[in-house]
């Protein structure tokens, strides 16, 4: 994923954590509920109600790396696990990046340097590596004790692509036929070593063991769907994205089904990995809201834009072809992952879908933020969930079936 905006969104959410900390929590909530009760509603500012609320571990910070694809992926996985009725842990993002760079590393090599190499990724790669390496809990992994930042993460990135390099521009070495234990020397520099074995929770496990003990996910379970226009409906595609790196396909549908299927799947108890485009100046971290106004910002006055997120607003109709145009014009790109945790209604009762994101929880909504159908329908790049959320018509019309039948992620 790409981290546009992030770093001014981090600058804004900072005032607003200050702000939000000089009340205890207890506080601020017997506040606001007094002052609900006092005065009529403000139709300037936003009110939601939870509608649906499904089970997720806390937020947690990326900490401004570029890896929000793992953090995503690892909150959707142990929501996983709560919905099945498992102990949640939090997962180790740290590994499934490790795990991730290593066989992007291969990748890299075979196509001499042919694809694209940094901290970005999809959230297929997660499900790629639980099922080939297993999955360790936060505790036992986040980097081995060493503080993890977004400048080391950027500064082993930068040593391992200069490794490879190296490699590809002189095949013949000695080093190019067993490249794989110096490249893992490097991460190990930045990020630590990976246990081979650990003890958590008073048990003995290693990566594949605790995956299939403790996580108890089987990746050939969850499916990963798009939307464009210009390919068969209801068949497989290879995603056109720099960050796919693995090559992965995913499940082409019409953009209704987008949010049709993300509807049902809440409705039913299952939760979804979203990645979208953030890049808009109407998706607001600060805010805590996402979505898309009738007018084209650059048509905005001063007035209009300071407004945008002062209440609700009426917002553009979003037609499949509207939306392609967006995607050619490489004005949505996959810019970022969360994961959608419910659906919320506002004041109005319109509802948006209620988005876990990693930027930690100096935002408007502790870490949350609320997002209109429209802006699903007009920025999703990929949703991915559990094929059982799928209805059987939809599962017929991809091929699934409706037991068993679906394939392995990785390619």
């Amino acid at each position: 994923m790409k981290i546009t905006g992030f770093l001014i969104c981090m600058l804004f959410s900072l005032n607003a954590f200050c702000q939000d900390h000089d009340l205890g929590r207890d506080e601020i909530i017997r506040r606001y509920e007094q002052n609900l009760k006092r005065k009529p509603i403000d139709k300037s500012k936003f009110y939601f109600k939870d509608v649906v609320a499904l089970e997720h571990t806390g937020v947690r910070t990326q900490k401004g790396e570029g890896t929000c694809w793992s953090y995503a992926t690892n909150s959707f996985l142990e929501s996983e696990m709560m919905r099945m009725g498992k102990k949640p842990y939090d997962l180790s993002c740290i590994y499934s990046l490790r795990c991730a760079y290593m066989e992007k590393a291969e990748s890299y090599i075979r196509m001499h340097g042919g694809i694209a190499w940094g901290e970005g990724g999809e959230m297929h790669d997660v499900m790629n590596m639980l099922a080939l390496y297993g999955a360790m809990p936060e505790a036992v992994y986040p980097g081995n004790g060493i503080h993890i930042t977004a400048e080391k993460i950027a500064q082993m990135n930068d040593a391992l692509r200069g490794f490879l390099d190296k490699i590809i521009d002189n095949p013949a070495t000695g080093l190019a036929r067993d490249w794989r234990q110096a490249f893992d020397a490097i991460m190990v520099s930045f990020i630590g070593d990976a246990p081979d074995k650990f003890n958590f929770d008073q048990h003995n496990y290693n990566p594949a063991t605790f995956a299939r003990k403790c996580v108890g996910i089987h990746p050939e379970d969850y499916v990963e769907l798009a939307s464009v226009i210009n390919k068969p409906m209801y068949k497989e595609m290879t995603l056109l994205v720099p960050d796919n790196w693995a090559f992965n396909r995913v499940y082409n549908v019409k953009m209704d089904d987008l949010t049709d299927i993300v509807d049902r799947a809440l409705s039913r108890g299952f939760t979804v990995a979203w990645e979208a485009d953030i890049s808009e100046p109407y998706f607001s971290w600060h805010h805590g809201i996402a979505y898309v106004p009738e007018k084209e910002y650059d048509e905005m006055s001063p007035a209009e834009r300071h407004s945008m997120f002062a209440g609700p607003k009426m917002e553009k109709y979003i037609s499949p072809q509207l939306r392609q145009i967006s995607l050619d014009n490489l004005e949505t790109t996959d810019d970022h992952a969360m994961h959608i945790v419910g659906v919320a209604e506002d004041q109005n009762h319109k509802k948006y879908y209620k988005v876990k994101n990693s930027w930690d929880t100096g935002n408007e909504y502790n870490g949350f933020i609320y997002v209109t159908k429209a802006y699903l329908k007009y920025k999703t790049s990929t949703i991915m969930l559990h094929k059982s959320a799928l209805s059987v018509e939809m599962r017929n019309n991809l091929n699934l079936g409706t037991t068993g039948n679906s394939r392995l992620f990785f390619r």
